[in-house]
């Protein structure tokens, strides 16, 4: 029996305002072919074409049965295929074993593998886009009061973003073995990583040890007092991730980030230009103070002017919009992550953040947490770790123990429900320094011996983790350039 030809394989479809629908029956035919005469041929598509790529539904269950086969490392060839589908009605009306013979019988070499695969998955490309356009026109003309233009656009500009990154929007549900596929990836590249780490390095290793890095996905928290180094904090993590951004090509033509990664930063407190400031200060060594004042002399201004060669062609964006929309912040992080790419989201801080047009409300909590439900969905959906920071209440001003917990939390409808990680910063140094008593007493004295104890160290207090224990990490600090570090154990400072 010949093989069928294309045309008669398509299933009848009543879309009246498409002429045709992209599908290449043949490319599936012949892909297919040479997946069950040469499986070795897998290994060069299997890494992004996926069954929902397929038009017929046949071939749809046709390669999801080679895929499980070879990656169980047993052999996919047309008699087990038999087998499996001896009860599928499609299946026996193609013809049956016949039919994936003559599949192998006219299967082209197997190096022409990948170009099947790109046409196959080209033509699934365009059927989802002629889907998507058909939803945007029909939003459009149908549209109710509630929803304006502008969240149409931002809606439309997602499902664009998800299929350029993802190769298909419609996600629904995952196999487990695709699941547990993608757990053992992650298991296996945190092994090869140096320290273990499972996510992006935070650059303090009491720190990473502790959290394992930052996470894809997760959401996080960054919570203290005013005047803690929050900010500063979120600095340091966000320079040391950009300044060692390192990648590999893939052969789709992609970059595959293999250490640091390209960072967003939204300052929606202070300009870019304080930022970087910021950063000067901390690199070059020169306090930012200083710095601002222009009191340095030609020594330190050389130190700086290194310093911001240095740094210049790091992968680190700053958007200093003040008050900015969720839906916003939102499209302008799918927007840099589909032109450069992106691996670290910093926003900076939570409570100045606007849930946007539309979706205010006279409750400031309900705001707040659509606001945190909103960088959830976005840490999944642009799968990279989002680390917010957050303000605290006053109520740890009026405790004895004025170290900060999860009820500190400002407006925290949600906060800690949402994220992933809570993170506190605690400095005793803050508060004692606001004690001290008057010159050559007793007291003053014994306030001098408490205050050389705790200069220059800060705590990092994980109120909350979802993928492991929490706890205290003792760090150094340098107030002159608002640094944190790492606290080597012997009392001494790690100059990172």
């Amino acid at each position: 029996m010949a093989i069928v030809p294309a045309l008669d394989l398509r299933p009848v479809r009543n879309e009246p305002t498409i002429a045709h629908v992209p599908a290449n029956l043949e490319a599936e035919q012949a892909l297919l072919g040479v997946l069950l005469y040469d499986n070795a041929a897998f290994e060069r598509i299997g890494d992004f074409l996926q069954a929902a790529h397929f038009y017929e539904p046949l071939h749809q269950r046709l390669f999801t049965a080679i895929a499980t086969y070879i990656r169980k490392g047993q052999l996919a060839e047309p008699i087990l295929m038999v087998e499996q589908f001896s009860r599928d009605p499609a299946f026996e009306e193609m013809g049956g074993v016949r039919y994936l013979a003559d599949l192998v019988d006219r299967a082209p070499p197997s190096a022409n593998a990948p170009d099947y695969a790109r046409v196959v998955y080209d033509a699934a490309l365009r059927r989802d886009l002629i889907r998507i356009g058909g939803e945007i026109a029909a939003d459009a003309a149908h549209a109710d009061a509630d929803r304006s233009a502008r969240d149409q656009i931002e809606s439309a500009e997602q499902q664009l973003f998800q299929l350029a990154e993802t190769g298909g929007v419609s996600q629904g549900f995952v196999p487990f073995a695709d699941a547990l596929r993608g757990a053992v990836a992650m298991a296996a590249e945190a092994h090869s990583r140096d320290g273990g780490l499972a996510g992006v390095s935070t650059g303090l290793i009491d720190l990473d040890q502790k959290i394992g890095g930052l996470h894809p996905s997760d959401l996080v928290i960054l919570a203290a007092r005013p005047s803690m180094g929050k900010s500063s904090l979120a600095c340091n993590i966000a320079f040391d991730v950009a300044r060692n951004y390192a990648w590999e090509p893939q052969p789709d033509g992609s970059r595959k980030t293999v250490s640091g990664g390209v960072v967003a930063f939204f300052s929606l407190e202070m300009a870019a230009e304080q930022l970087a400031m910021r950063l000067l200060a901390e690199v070059s060594g020169v306090s930012g103070d200083r710095l601002r004042k222009g009191e340095i002399d030609a020594s330190e201004f050389g130190r700086v002017r290194d310093a911001s060669i240095e740094i210049q062609d790091a992968p680190l964006y700053i958007d200093a919009t003040g008050g900015i929309s969720m839906s916003k912040l939102a499209a302008r992080a799918r927007r840099l992550k589909r032109m450069v790419g992106l691996d670290l989201l910093i926003v900076d801080y939570l409570q100045l953040i606007t849930a946007g047009e539309g979706s205010r409300s006279d409750n400031r909590v309900q705001e707040v947490s659509m606001i945190t439900q909103g960088l959830k969905a976005l840490a999944k959906e642009l799968s990279i770790p989002v680390i917010a920071l957050s303000q605290l209440s006053r109520q740890v001003e009026n405790r004895e123990d004025k170290k900060p917990q999860l009820s500190d939390l400002r407006e925290s409808g949600s906060i800690e429900q949402d994220a992933d990680m809570v993170m506190f910063i605690y400095r005793e140094s803050y508060y004692l320094s606001r004690l001290e008593p008057r010159e050559g007493t007793e007291e003053h004295f014994k306030w001098q011996e408490q205050m050389d104890q705790v200069r220059g160290l800060a705590e990092v207090i994980i109120g909350k983790q979802r993928h492991g224990p929490i706890g205290n990490v003792r760090l150094s600090f340098n107030e002159d350039i608002t640094k944190f570090g790492n606290l080597a154990r012997d009392g001494r400072y790690d100059p990172r």
